[in-house]
């Protein structure tokens, strides 16, 4: 190999790396991890949501929002007079969930700190997770309404859940289906596209209730009933 291709691949290695430290930078403080993880729930939030939840001054706020976007870790949204804020892609989420996982060992004395409701069910961005999404995704596999690896809808499951009114688009440009390790089962739970139709379509259906301000889930007693019914899933 000559010269100059290692200096290139050197000059490339040493970007990269750069890259990951100042993403890094980016995120080692505790103020900006809480606002991300607030954003885990999928949804868009005000700065002065933020500030409450980070509870942090807004200017402050302020500053940590430039921070995480000039990292391309949020992105902005402009309604009207408002600007809201949320997670830049699914890349990041599943880096933050990743995190978590690493963060939560089953010795670290934090695991007695976490709510027993946000371990039973709790939003991993645009999808369920949690014990219950765990089950979830063990019955699918189980019943062949997905394949064995998880990566894709079986035809026996795409006729079900369209007779269920789950909303398949055959079109996204989004996994179909894939397995998302769970950080507080290490277990996998349904993410892509399939994990996004179905908690709009628990939501929508009053299988499930989100906890304002917060990524906790709560099952209804109607879910309860619907979920042991067409996924089998007993608690």
């Amino acid at each position: 190999m000559s010269e100059h291709n290692i200096s290139s691949r050197e000059s490339i290695n040493y970007s990269q790396e750069s890259n990951i430290a100042a993403l890094a930078a980016a995120m080692s403080d505790t103020s900006r991890m809480k606002i991300l993880c607030a954003l885990m729930d999928g949804k868009a939030w005000t700065a002065t949501e933020l500030s409450s939840i980070a509870d942090i001054a807004a200017s402050t706020t302020s500053s940590h929002l430039s921070r995480l976007l000039k990292a391309n870790l949020v992105t902005c949204l402009s309604q009207g007079r408002h600007r809201y804020f949320r997670l830049y892609n699914h890349s990041i989420a599943s880096l933050l969930e990743n995190m978590m996982g690493v963060a939560f060992q089953v010795n670290n004395p934090s695991r007695l700190k976490v709510p027993k409701e946000l371990l039973k069910a709790r939003t991993c961005y645009d999808h369920l997770a949690g014990d219950i999404a765990v089950k979830l995704y063990d019955s699918l596999v189980k019943n062949k309404w997905i394949n064995d690896e998880g990566s894709d809808l079986t035809i026996q499951g795409k006729e079900k859940l369209l007779q269920l009114g789950v909303p398949i688009d055959a079109k996204t440009k989004r996994k179909k289906c894939c397995p998302c390790l769970d950080w507080s089962e290490r277990k996998f739970h349904v993410g892509g596209h399939l994990g996004s139709s179905l908690l709009d379509f628990f939501e929508n259906n009053n299988w499930i209730k989100r906890v304002p301000g917060y990524r906790e889930v709560i099952i209804t007693s109607k879910g309860h009933k619907e979920l042991h019914r067409h996924f089998f899933i007993d608690e």
